[in-house]
């Protein structure tokens, strides 16, 4: 694959940022639709915002200045980018209305094991993880796709466990995940 130069990795950060904003526009959207729920680690969304926001601030201010990286390791990184906005696009779609970013929990939801959620319980955490090891690669900015990452796993742990706690109460969500693995689906 052909490098990406300064202006064309600052094109795709912002492609993904806004995005990003559409995601939240959506969000907002089903959670009027859905009605009230619970929300999982309340005071984990304005971290989360914030590492978010940290993503695409540090992505484009490194555009300038660094060499892009190798043809073949930024190839892959555009194409981890690829395959983390499909698996999160397919993972909306899936959970319809239920999909949200503040990780609220309807009263009335029903478990949703068709899409990504057949192989594994949390695809769409799996994206944002994806992302966030493969937009600074993708600039060449090795060393800030670890400590992003990083920052990124410290929010997400909390978040998760009140999340998975908060859908154990769901009737039927328990038996409908069982043998389900968290992130990486298992090969047969």
């Amino acid at each position: 694959m052909a490098r990406l130069n300064g202006r064309g990795y600052l094109i795709l950060v912002g492609g993904l940022g806004v995005e990003r904003l559409a995601e939240l526009a959506w969000s907002a959207r089903n959670r009027r639709r859905s009605g009230p729920g619970r929300r999982a680690a309340p005071s984990t969304f304005p971290l989360m915002v914030a590492v978010n926001v940290g993503l695409f601030a540090v992505c484009a201010a490194r555009a300038r200045g660094r060499p892009a990286p190798p043809p073949a390791v930024g190839g892959a990184a555009r194409v981890g980018l690829g395959g983390a906005v499909a698996l999160r696009l397919w993972c909306i779609r899936s959970l319809g209305e239920a999909w949200n970013v503040q990780a609220s929990v309807p009263q009335r939801l029903r478990p949703v094991t068709s899409g990504p959620y057949r192989f594994v319980r949390h695809p769409n955490y799996v994206a944002v993880a994806l992302e966030f090891a493969c937009l600074p690669v993708a600039g060449g900015a090795y060393t800030e796709a670890l400590w992003l990452s990083a920052t990124n796993a410290l929010v997400l742990v909390p978040r998760i466990r009140a999340e998975e706690a908060l859908l154990d109460a769901v009737p039927g969500y328990r038996e409908a995940f069982a043998g389900v693995p968290r992130f990486l689906p298992r090969l047969r």
